[in-house]
C-alpha cells in the first residue's frame, strides 16, 4: 500500500509544534516557543490574530527542511474548541472553519490547528483534517446528569492521547480496541479519567475547568457550597476564581509549584529545583508528600468510580501523560486500585504521531472520515 507524506501542526498557547512524516518516518520535528514580548501585541485579541505569523513559521519550517509543498499528501491540525462530536478523523469543511474562526465554543490556540491545516492544504488542493479534539463527546445520557439541569456534566478531555494509548493497550492484549473496556487516566497540567467501553468514551470528567481530581494546575471538583461562598464573599473577582479553578489551583496552590518532577526530587532527596516556585521554608517535604499522595488518592477514587460505569467489566487500567512517569503517584495508584484490573503504563503523550496516523487513516479509508456538522450544542 502506498505511503503518504503528512504535515502535522499542533499550536499551543505559547508555542507551535510542526512535524513532517514520509510514511511512518519522521523527517523533522520543530518546536517554536514564543516569548511574552512576541505575544504581547495579541493579548486582548482573538487567537486568530496570530494566524499570519504562525502560518509563516510553518512554511519556514518546511523550507528549512527542504520539504516542497507538492510532495505533501495531507495536512492535519490539532482539533480546537468545536461543538461536541464523536471521536474520529474529520475533514475540515467550511462549517468547521467558521466555528474555529468565530471561536464559537471558546477561544484557544488549538483553534488555529484546523485553520492553519486548511490554509496550507488549500495551497495545493490536498485534504486537510483534524482528529479526536478535546470536545469529543460520546457520554451516555446518565453520565450527563449533574444535579443541576442548567449545568450538566460535559465532555472535555485528552481524547487524542487517550484513544492513542487505548489502541496500544488493546494491541498489547491481542484484542481490537472496540472490543475492550478500559479506564484510562491522562495526567498532565490537566487530568482526565475516561471509561472506554468498546471504542466509545461513555463517561469522563471535564478536564478543563472543574471536575474530577485536582491536578498540578487545576482544582478539580471542589465543595460547591464553599465555592459559592467564596464567589459572593467580595474577596475575589471572577478572574480570581477562574484562576483558582484553572491555572493556580491544585498542586500549585498547595505547594507553590506545578512541576511534578521538582516535587518528586524534593520529596525523595530534599533537592529544590531553582525557579520551580517551591519554598522549603513554607512547605516541608512531609507536607509536599502528603499533597502528592492526596492527588494519587483522588485519581484512584475517580478510577474506581469508572469501574461502576463499566459494571466491573474492565480489561485494564491505563495510565498515560506526564504523571505516568511519577515515582510516587504511579505506585500509589497501583496500590489503591490495582486489584480492579492489570495496570498498563504508556508515559507521555505522542500527539504528533497520533495525528499522523489519523490523517493516514483518512487517506487510506475515505469512508471512515467524518463530516463536521456543528449541530450539537
Amino acid at each position: 500500500m502506498a505511503e503518504f507524506n503528512i504535515l502535522v501542526i499542533n499550536p499551543g498557547s505559547t508555542s507551535d509544534e510542526v512535524s513532517y512524516y514520509r510514511g511512518d518516518k519522521l523527517v523533522f520535528h520543530k518546536t517554536v516557543r514564543y516569548s511574552p514580548e512576541v505575544l504581547k501585541p495579541y493579548e486582548n485579541q482573538k487567537i486568530t490574530a496570530q494566524y499570519d505569523f504562525r502560518k509563516e513559521m510553518v512554511l519556514a519550517a518546511l523550507a528549512e527542511n527542504k520539504v516542497e509543498l507538492p510532495e505533501i499528501h495531507a495536512v492535519i491540525g490539532r482539533g480546537g474548541l468545536l461543538k461536541p462530536m464523536e471521536g474520529g478523523t474529520y475533514e475540515i469543511n467550511e462549517k468547521m472553519l467558521k466555528d474555529l474562526q468565530d471561536s464559537h465554543m471558546g477561544d484557544h490556540a488549538s483553534n488555529l490547528g484546523g485553520i492553519l491545516a486548511k490554509s496550507i492544504a488549500d495551497l495545493r488542493g490536498i485534504p486537510s483534517f483534524i482528529a479526536d479534539p478535546v470536545v469529543v463527546d460520546e457520554m451516555d445520557p446518565l453520565a450527563r446528569y449533574s444535579g443541576m439541569p442548567e449545568n450538566p456534566r460535559i465532555s472535555i478531555f485528552h481524547a487524542l492521547n487517550q484513544r492513542r494509548v487505548g489502541r496500544h493497550a488493546a494491541r498489547s492484549l491481542g484484542k481490537p480496541y472496540d472490543e475492550c473496556n478500559f479506564i484510562i487516566m491522562h495526567g498532565g497540567g490537566g487530568l482526565s479519567v475516561g471509561a472506554h467501553k468498546q471504542g466509545r468514551v461513555v463517561d469522563v470528567n471535564n478536564a478543563l475547568d472543574g471536575d474530577g481530581p485536582f491536578t498540578p494546575q487545576r482544582s478539580g471538583g471542589v465543595p460547591a457550597g464553599g465555592l459559592a461562598k467564596m464567589c459572593f464573599s467580595g474577596k475575589y473577582t471572577l478572574a480570581d476564581i477562574k484562576l483558582k479553578i484553572k491555572g493556580r489551583g491544585g498542586m500549585i496552590a498547595y505547594t507553590g509549584t506545578s512541576d511534578m518532577l521538582a516535587l518528586e526530587k524534593y520529596i525523595l532527596n530534599g533537592e529544590v529545583t531553582p525557579g520551580c516556585g517551591l519554598d522549603p521554608t513554607v512547605v516541608s517535604r512531609e507536607k509536599a508528600k502528603e499533597a502528592v499522595l492526596a492527588m494519587a488518592y483522588q485519581i484512584s477514587k475517580e478510577i474506581a468510580s469508572m469501574t461502576a460505569v463499566l459494571e466491573g467489566k474492565v480489561d485494564a487500567l491505563v495510565l498515560t501523560g506526564g504523571l505516568a512517569h511519577d515515582k510516587i503517584i504511579v505506585p500509589e495508584i497501583k496500590r489503591r486500585v490495582g486489584w480492579i484490573a492489570p495496570v498498563l503504563l504508556f508515559p507521555g503523550g505522542d500527539e504528533m504521531s497520533a495525528l499522523r496516523i489519523a490523517a493516514e487513516t483518512g487517506l487510506k479509508h475515505p469512508k471512515k472520515v467524518r463530516k463536521y456538522r456543528g449541530d450539537r450544542a
